[in-house]
């Protein structure tokens, strides 16, 4: 399968770039926003190594126990503006799906604008639409976390 698909997500989010690049960065924070409602991404069930090279991994965790590890290597890490990291191996996918994701977080009035750019490899359409829909309900959550603080 070669398969690929990219797409673009904009959101404006209502906390200063370096409280939006800790949730992504800090084992704390993006524990409190990453994956859908209904499942957690325990602390102790994830690694950030945030430096270029550095793996990242976190299992999600269902509440009937049902488990999702992902995971990866970053890229770039240049904050509070910019971080780029893979899900899985884009490089040498074998039969699944894996991506790379750019984030690019600006100063936007008291806020940030942030885009997130996934591009994927042995992606077909309807996985891209899915990831695509999942990313947007994880921000709704990002957004909610760094604004209560």
């Amino acid at each position: 399968m070669t398969e690929t698909a990219e797409y673009e997500i904009t959101r404006i989010v209502d906390a200063p770039r370096e409280r939006v690049f800790a949730a992504w960065t800090e084992p704390e924070l993006f524990s409190g926003w990453f994956g859908p409602r209904g499942m957690s991404a325990p602390v102790d069930r994830m690694s950030l190594d945030v430096r270029p090279g550095g793996a990242w991994g976190v299992t999600l965790v269902g509440e009937d126990g049902f488990e999702a590890p992902l995971g990866g290597v970053y890229r770039e890490v240049a904050g509070p503006g910019r971080l780029v990291f893979t899900t899985g191996d884009p490089d040498d996918p074998g039969d699944g799906p894996a991506s790379v994701v750019t984030v690019t977080l600006d100063v936007y009035g008291g806020g940030t604008l942030m885009r997130f750019h996934q591009f994927g490899v042995n992606t077909p359409r309807e996985h891209a639409e899915q990831a695509q829909a999942g990313w947007i309900e994880f921000f709704d959550r990002l957004g909610e976390l760094v604004s209560r603080a």
